[in-house]
Formats: C-alpha cells, structure tokens, sequence
C-alpha cells in the first residue's frame, strides 16, 4: 500500500478574489427581492396563509434579506482580512 505524501512549498496563502461572488449574490438578492415584491403585490387582495403565491412571495422577500446579509458577512470577511495582511 502506498502513501501519497503532499508537501506545502509556497507558505504565503493566495488571496480570493470574492467581488464576483460579492456581485452576484448582490443582484441575486435584489432580483428576488423585486419577484417577491411582485408575488405579494399581485396576490394581496386575499390576505390569508391559504394564499400560496402570496407566502411564496413573502418567502421571497425574506430569502432575499438572507442572501443580502450572507453577502455583506462575505464582503466583511474579506475586507478585514484584507487590511490585515496590508
């Protein structure tokens, strides 16, 4: 049986580039914040939880807020890391 052995020659870590992900998650967030607006807007008129286009827009809206928050602790992160290693 034999073993791969893999040896680390550059210490210095590669920095990521996460503004691409930044940016999507960005747009992503805010195209399903606008789907959801229009879900809800379209559906008010039977305010009731038996209303499914309406709770999936409202589902919407909220999965929206996450991703915006993911990406702003994504953007965070590496905003300090960043000035650390300066």
């Amino acid at each position: 049986m034999t073993t791969k052995l893999m040896t680390a020659s550059n210490t210095e870590r590669s920095e990521r580039d996460v503004m691409p992900l930044v940016k999507m998650l960005t747009v992503a967030a805010w195209a399903l914040l606008g789907i959801g607006l229009i879900l809800s807007l379209f559906n008010i008129n039977h305010f009731s939880d038996r209303n499914t286009s309406l709770m999936v827009g409202i589902g919407f809206m909220v999965g929206s807020v996450h991703i915006y928050v993911i990406r702003t602790a994504i953007h965070l992160v590496h905003s300090g890391a960043s000035s650390k290693s300066d």
